[in-house]
């Protein structure tokens, strides 16, 4: 995460009722994320340790052991993100397992570049062993990033990448190809491939959702999609509240929508909590990526048909053992490399140092219930 998901206009076929209106945006209190400043949540209090890692010559020794001591620091695109709490606790959990220290900082606002930057500044100062970041954005962090790797520290993006110069591997929720068309192709079958479909992202800078949209609008060229049009890309900046709104603002702009992709746990879940107390339930489908946990009650009762999504637990899992093994010598970044995730198995960098955790998983009504996150 990182990524669909960080991540529009006026309005409907007949005028909601004022009664409607405000118990739509009384939902907005259920939605709105914890307020302001950054967080800090480390697994023990011990100084990190300052033990070099290997360079970033490309020399690496997969049969090196894991080095102990080490701290890796988990900088998501946002704290208090349902899907960062999830996919960093995970990243605890591998780090916990491997005896190591694990530690998240970041901001609670999911478009705040700066205050990342900030934090990797703050990271390099402490000299941890590595960092685990989702990016904001894909450039926004690079002279940092590059400066802690000058000072020894490994750097792995996770959910979200940076230019591929600025780190040593990227840990990759699946094919971006894939998830980009599969989401295309999830909502085309639920509409027989016809009428007008919007994609509500994350922030505009988000290299994850670009990567997808891109993908997204090269799949709608095929010929099985020529009665599909994508009118409108919103911007949600996952954010909830931004989120709901952006969604009211496309079904105010686009009366005849008939399907909505957000591939963003934040916006898909604000969407679908649109439309259930809308009139449009049932009429406008939505699809993309989000948590089971999150979406159920929107399968259950129709609102949601089908939606996609890897486990993010997973994901920060693979981040964490990544992390250590840079940290640890096994790998440097190059392509070919490969090293052992714990229980999760052996895993093989691909080109530019891409780590993909695997296929995701389609959830619906026939299999909802069987997931817990």
């Amino acid at each position: 995460m990182s990524t669909v998901l960080r991540r529009g206009a006026p309005r409907s076929r007949r005028r909601r009722p004022r009664v409607a209106v405000a118990l739509a945006a009384s939902g907005l209190l259920a939605l709105s994320l914890s307020a302001c400043g950054g967080a800090t949540k480390s697994s023990t209090d011990k100084a990190a340790s300052s033990a070099p890692a290997a360079g970033q010559s490309g020399s690496a020794n997969p049969s090196a052991a894991v080095k102990k001591g080490l701290t890796v620091a988990f900088l998501p695109k946002q704290v208090n993100n349902p899907y960062f709490n999830i996919s960093d606790a995970g990243g605890n959990t591998a780090l916990t397992a491997l005896g190591e220290s694990y530690k998240e900082v970041g901001t609670t606002s999911a478009t705040d570049t700066a205050g990342q930057v900030s934090y990797v500044n703050t990271l390099t100062q402490q000299h941890v062993s590595a960092i685990a970041v989702s990016a904001q954005d894909p450039g926004a962090l690079c002279t940092a990033l590059k400066q802690a790797m000058s000072a020894g520290i490994k750097v792995v993006t996770y959910d979200s990448d940076t230019d591929p110069g600025c780190r040593q591997a990227f840990v990759s929720q699946a094919s971006s190809e894939a998830l980009g068309r599969s989401e295309v192709d999830l909502l085309g079958k639920e509409l027989n491939y016809t009428g007008q479909i919007a994609i509500l992202s994350a922030a505009q800078t988000a290299t994850n959702q670009n990567a997808w949209i891109g993908y997204m609008q090269d799949e709608l060229k095929k010929p099985q999609f020529a009665n599909m049009k994508l009118v409108k890309i919103a911007y949600g900046n996952d954010d909830a509240q931004m989120s709901f709104q952006q969604t009211q603002g496309l079904l105010q702009q686009y009366p005849d929508l008939k399907g909505i992709i957000s591939p963003t746990t934040v916006g898909i879940k604000a969407a679908a909590q649109y439309l259930d107390g809308s009139q449009y339930k049932g009429k406008v489908l939505l699809t993309g990526l989000g948590t089971p946990n999150d979406m159920r009650s929107y399968v259950q009762d129709g609102t949601v048909k089908a939606f996609e999504l890897w486990d993010p637990g997973k994901l920060g899992q693979l981040a964490a053992y990544a992390a250590v093994a840079l940290a640890s010598g096994q790998i440097s970044g190059a392509q070919g490399q490969s090293f052992t995730a714990g229980p999760m198995g052996n895993f093989t960098l691909g080109a530019q140092g891409v780590i993909t955790l695997g296929a995701p998983t389609v959830f619906d009504a026939s299999n909802i219930g069987q997931f817990n996150f």
